[in-house]
């Protein structure tokens, strides 16, 4: 039968359309139309999209081992580090012989400091494929992390030899020689780079780098200044040129510099932020906080620049400004991790540590691996009184990210709490490998070379501290506290007065230099130092209270108490200031407000156990011993193993018929946070006396005197001890010279009966 043209028409197009829709039903179709349609996307370096139809043709087939490698690549591009670890470790489980994703996976090791890891990673493809540049490349860096150099220069010059024409291989080369001090020889493989490629920018900053470490500082400029000029919108290359300025102590001319790049990079978010980071850096936090505020203005959809704002909100303590900005990031997406730990941190700088600590442990569900969150549990933690789990947080926080100076020096702390010195030893060399240019490291571990006696390693330490961080004024400070100690006055000044040219708050070389003069017995110098460094930084609380300091030990305490209401006025949370505004208003016998100070500032911190003691000692002396013993018990609420409390509260049940196996408790307690005091070594005898156990009591006393010869309640002590274990001459002997020593002893009757029964 003969079909009409019409329906031979319909016939052809029904076919055409079984075909396509069979195909569009064929699934290895369809995932390489995603695949192709996601590399057109990464070509155009639209990541995002491209990283949709990647996990569309994975939706097709899961073991799509291809889909699953460029997916990686798309979260390399966007900073999602570790969806594309997950995704590089799938693509190689499917496909063992995927090179390219074995190296990806090794360089994501390398960078996450799994040294070993990557570095078998490199071998495992160079056993297959003993050709591939790639795997020398990984396998090079890996060894010179592991500090096999000469291994690691083999295999980076195998690489080449293998492609001598990849600018990047003399690039790897010159950075890897650089490490194995061989500046010549890099400064070779940067040239070879460039006339390879000679508009490569990061040839060009090589070049410079090598210059730099050779002090060169000329030849680095130019080639800054070279790199600048191939691209004015690379913020790297402004900054290279900044921190050259900064190396050579320019610190005007770094800052011109950036104030230029603000400018020039006025759409570039790294690039306009450079100037707010440089000021913050080096410790000059008004100017960074007034930068800031001013990017804010001018960018307020840019989420780091008010991140950065907020974090310079709260140092400077200006806590409900930062809570408004930080709440409506939180507002927006309440899972956003730096808010987080920003609330955390404000919370806890609020005194309000237990509401801290669900907030930051949200931040970690979010975020197991964030290091500030860990650190800033930590501190919660700490000011609740659990200190077992803040050490655990620290630990974990260095362990994150081994740069993390303010961990290892929370770690350090402890390691001095504990007099672990094994401890302190690893968070410092963990410091200094994690951040050489710091000076912290080197400082803490001066303290292991002071504490194991040697002298030299401490000062080279402390030197070094210096050489790494020239404008840093922490070096000068240690270093000048380490000439105060050895009485080379005229240095130590001159170390501390560096320190201040640097950081004019930086509070811990005034009172440095305040020392000095101490030293020297030189008040009134000490009195017009602190008043000319006020002038140049009247907001700082810290010198307010070194001014209280300087006219205590001038006997002024009018002018005292004026400064240090000062002190507290600027800075409620300066609690050494509230504690020495009590004691001076204790000394001029105004005990009211002395008390009062003391619940301000209990009310302000109730999480320092501190103020309970001072203020239950004040009470003791009012009479109020109930008061006082009320006072301890708290301390020992917030921190229970808090030595000065458990001592206090000891004595106090033992003079006034309280339970003497619970006081001995407290003195036992007291006598291990402070074994070298002569004041737990009375208290433990004391409450041996109590015991019965007289020897024991014997013992520590005489360790006591040993310590405090005239101390008429140890003396009293002893002879009492001495009597009970019938030794009537030296019962005799101690209780005598307690009353030589302060006939009015309060004790007095008591002993005039005992050596009456003695006669």
């Amino acid at each position: 039968m003969r079909v009409r043209p019409g329906i031979a028409l319909l016939l052809v197009i029904f076919s055409l359309v079984v075909v396509l829709v069979g195909c569009s039903r064929d699934p290895n179709v369809r995932k390489q139309k995603y695949l192709q349609s996601g590399t057109e996307y990464y070509q155009k370096e639209k990541y995002r999209e491209a990283a949709i139809q990647f996990l569309n043709a994975i939706q097709v087939d899961s073991r799509y081992a291809e889909a699953h490698y460029q997916l990686a690549q798309c979260y390399l591009r966007l900073g999602i580090g570790s969806a594309a670890y997950q995704e590089l470790l799938r693509t190689v489980d499917l496909q063992p012989d995927h090179w390219k994703a074995q190296v990806d996976l090794g360089n994501l090791l390398l960078g996450a400091r799994e040294y070993k890891q990557a570095q078998e990673r490199a071998e495992l493809v160079l056993q297959k494929d003993p050709n591939n540049v790639d795997a020398h490349i990984l396998l090079a860096n890996s060894l010179a992390a592991l500090q096999n150099l000469p291994a690691s220069l083999r295999e980076m010059q195998a690489a080449i030899q293998l492609a001598p024409d990849r600018p990047r291989s003399y690039l790897n080369l010159g950075a890897l020689q650089l490490g194995a001090k061989e500046a010549p020889a890099a400064e070779q493989s940067f040239r070879k780079a460039l006339a390879l490629d000679p508009k490569s920018k990061q040839a060009v900053l090589a070049l410079g780098n090598s210059f730099q470490s050779r002090s060169r500082w000329q030849e680095a400029e130019q080639q800054f200044r070279r790199a600048i000029e191939l691209d004015p919108k690379d913020p790297v290359a402004w900054k290279a040129l900044a921190m050259l300025y900064v190396a050579q102590h320019k610190m005007e001319e770094a800052e011109r510099l950036l104030l230029q790049a603000r400018k020039d990079l006025k759409d570039n978010s790294e690039g306009y932020r450079m100037l707010g980071d440089f000021y913050f850096s080096f410790g000059n936090t008004d100017k960074a906080l007034a930068e800031y505020a001013s990017l804010y203005q001018e960018h307020p959809q840019d989420l780091r620049v008010k991140k950065n704002y907020i974090k310079l909100l709260i140092v400077k303590d200006r806590l409900d400004e930062a809570t408004k900005l930080n709440d409506e990031i939180l507002k927006a997406n309440a899972r956003e991790v730096d808010a987080l730990v920003y609330r955390g941190q404000i919370l806890n700088r609020q005194n309000r540590s237990s509401d801290a600590i669900p907030v930051l442990e949200a931040a970690i569900k979010v975020e197991p691996d964030n290091a500030p969150a860990h650190y800033h549990l930590g501190v919660a933690s700490a000011a609740v009184g659990n200190s077992g789990r803040a050490e655990s947080e620290w630990r974990e926080a260095v362990r994150l990210r081994p740069t993390m100076t303010t961990a290892h020096l929370a770690l350090s702390e402890v390691a001095l709490r504990k007099r672990d010195l094994d401890l302190l030893a690893s968070s410092t060399e963990q410091l200094i490998n994690g951040e050489p240019s710091s000076p912290m490291g080197y400082v803490l571990r001066a303290i292991v070379h002071r504490v194991k006696g040697d002298i030299a390693g401490a000062e080279a330490d402390l030197k070094k501290a210096i050489e790494v961080a020239p404008q840093n004024p922490v070096g000068y400070s240690q270093m000048g506290q380490w000439r105060l100690a050895q009485k080379r006055f005229p240095e130590a000044e001159k170390l501390f007065e560096q320190a201040l040219e640097r950081d004019p708050n930086f509070a811990e070389a005034l009172e440095g230099l305040l020392g000095v003069y101490k030293a020297q017995n030189q008040p009134a110098k000490a009195l017009a130092r602190v008043q000319a460094q006020i002038v140049k930084a009247p907001q700082n609380s810290a010198f307010h209270m070194l001014l209280g300091l300087a006219f205590m030990d001038a006997k002024d305490s009018k002018n005292a108490e004026a400064a240090l209401q000062k002190a507290v006025e600027l800075n409620q949370n300066n609690m050494d200031a509230f504690l020495l505004l009590a004691q001076v208003q204790a000394a001029q016998g105004s005990i009211d407000r002395a008390v009062a100070s003391y619940e301000r500032s209990i009310q302000r911190n109730p999480r320092d156990a501190r103020m309970y003691v001072m203020l239950g000692a004040l009470e003791e002396t009012r009479g109020n011993w109930q008061k006082a013993q009320e006072l301890d018990q708290k301390a020992l609420q917030v921190q229970p193993d808090y030595p000065l409390a458990a001592n206090n509260l000891a004595y106090l049940m033992l003079e006034h018929g309280g339970n003497v196996d619970v006081a001995l408790t407290y003195a036992q307690v007291a006598r291990r946070g402070l074994p070298d005091a002569s004041s737990t070594a009375d208290t433990l005898a004391w409450a041996y006396y109590h015991k019965g156990a007289y020897g024991s009591a014997i013992d520590l006393l005489q360790d006591a005197i040993k310590r405090a010869p005239q101390n008429a309640t140890y003396l009293y002590h002893l002879g009492m001890a001495y009597w009970k274990n019938n030794d009537q001459a030296r019962a005799r002997q101690y209780l005598s010279r307690a009353l030589e020593l302060n006939p009015k002893f309060q004790k007095a009757a008591e002993i005039q009966q005992v050596l009456a029964q003695l006669k």
